[in-house]
């Protein structure tokens, strides 16, 4: 992750500029020394969407599925690829169509897969991103022209707010359409036609499990909104259900498709560090700490956020370069406003250095701190932001919780290992059974269900197999 990235976050929320050398995630150093194996996408394409997963015989399985739908759509000279993440999602750039582990975690046969992939591989075949640009640059010229007119600028603003909601609008027409393409798509490759509409509501159940980990509303991915770029749920199963193909009949090749995703990793890969409840370690580059109770971890690329529902934030990331010199002395120097009350420390044994965001920069978003901290040769960040009546007790939580990051010893970061998909027998165990062994701190059975497209614990009895998340 870069500074600027990384502190434009802070500035957002804290009134912070950045003005220091490039931050990274736990991750892009690991990577480096560990090697990511034989499969590697084009260094253009993977800094947009991220390495690819090195399971071959999983890329193979994608592929050749993702053939047989360009086989079907009457095209040519496309890749399919599987990414190296936990996150339920698909992207189409260029010439190539991707899902990640995530999704092929959340979908339940090979029919669903084709889909997702028709999906994406309509927005190509159409040319959607390249249209969006096109439209985009159009309101913009738009809106500088009507600025210089009449010359107003917010006569400009006007005419950019009406066009920017006219291409969501056009942006929801086009998933529509690629929707369409797709079930076309399958339908001539031999899948059923209801594959379209189980993908959706896939996705929509997760949507409303990650809304409720959150404490969310379940149903806030259902809401229309004029705002949004994507059709709701709902909009899209209702135009998919009009359409004669979908109740094609055709095959779904569960069997097959379970057999390929068995063993599957769910998980963060090493190389990015792993949330395990509260706590996030990192295997390869021997770190950890622990979040306050009620806030939830996430990991991405550019680093980590712990997140509570009264909204303060705790970001961490490490930088690429080693701080030379006292890290009092980078906080003051890279650390545009320059943090007040700075003070040196030791954390676990690691120098570190704390700061907290200067009283002329208040925007209105409570107390902040910033926190530094060396562990060998390298240094790690810790934003920290909290608001509101109990913002006091939250920030100092927080700072208890960065007091927390510690170097893990070879043996447990040895004994880290990704959670995987198992595919099993449900007979022999109740559904109650299968939930408490899921090695997650909530919502066991939830995500229980979510994960076999289950509408409740009975559903699962009267499966052949079932999915199952295990250490």
């Amino acid at each position: 992750m870069e500074i600027r990235r990384f502190l434009a976050l802070v500035a957002l929320l804290a009134g912070v500029v950045a003005c220091a050398p490039a931050v990274e995630p736990p991750s892009t150093s690991a990577a480096a020394a560990t090697g990511r194996g034989t499969i590697v996408l084009p260094s253009g394409i993977e800094k947009l969407v991220g390495p690819a997963d090195q399971d071959a015989a999983l890329q193979a399985y994608v592929d050749r599925v993702g053939q047989r739908v360009v086989a079907a759509a009457g095209v040519s000279g496309f890749r399919f690829a599987v990414l190296d993440s936990p996150v339920a999602n698909a992207h189409a750039v260029q010439s190539y169509v991707f899902v990640t582990r995530g999704l092929l975690a959340l979908l339940e046969n090979e029919a669903e897969l084709a889909a997702a992939i028709g999906h994406e591989l309509g927005h190509l075949v159409q040319r959607h991103a390249a249209q969006r640009a096109r439209v985009r640059q159009g309101v913009l010229d738009a809106a500088v022209e009507a600025a210089a007119t009449s010359g107003s600028i917010t006569v400009g603003r006007a005419v950019a707010q009406d066009g920017l909601l006219a291409l969501r609008r056009y942006s929801r027409e086009q998933e529509l359409e690629a929707d369409r393409l797709a079930l076309g798509y399958i339908v001539k490759a031999g899948y059923r036609g209801d594959a379209m509409a189980s993908l959706i509501d896939r996705l929509r159940r997760q949507s409303a499990l990650e809304a409720q980990i959150m404490g969310e509303a379940p149903d806030i991915g259902d809401r229309l909104s004029a705002a949004s770029t994507h059709p709701a749920p709902v909009e899209r199963t209702s135009a998919i259900a009009a359409l004669p193909l979908a109740g094609a009949p055709g095959e779904s090749n569960q069997k097959g498709y379970f057999a390929a995703i068995n063993g599957m990793s769910v998980d963060d890969s090493p190389s990015e560090g792993f949330i395990r409840g509260r706590s996030f370690l990192h295997p390869t580059l021997r770190l950890g700490f622990t979040v306050p109770p009620g806030f939830r971890l996430f990991n991405d690329s550019d680093g980590v956020l712990a997140v509570n529902r009264d909204r303060s934030l705790m970001m961490f990331a490490c930088l690429t370069t080693p701080v030379a010199g006292p890290l009092d002395d980078w906080m003051r120097n890279k650390l545009k406003p320059t943090p007040t009350d700075i003070q040196t420390l030791e954390i676990n044994g690691n120098e570190a250095a704390i700061g907290a965001r200067p009283r002329g920069s208040d925007t209105g978003l409570g107390q902040a701190r910033y926190i530094v901290i060396r562990q060998g040769t390298r240094a790690c960040t810790f934003a920290l932001v909290s608001e509101g009546a109990d913002q006091d007790r939250q920030i100092e939580a927080m700072v208890q919780a960065a007091r927390t990051f510690r170097t893990l010893t070879p043996s447990e970061a040895a004994s880290l290992q990704p959670y995987r998909l198992r595919i099993v027998s449900p007979a022999g165990s109740t559904p109650a059974q299968f939930a408490a062994r899921m090695p997650y701190p909530d919502l066991r059975m939830e995500r229980l269900l979510v994960l076999n497209a289950a509408q409740m614990p009975a559903d699962l009895g009267s499966r052949s197999e079932i999915k199952i998340v295990q250490p």
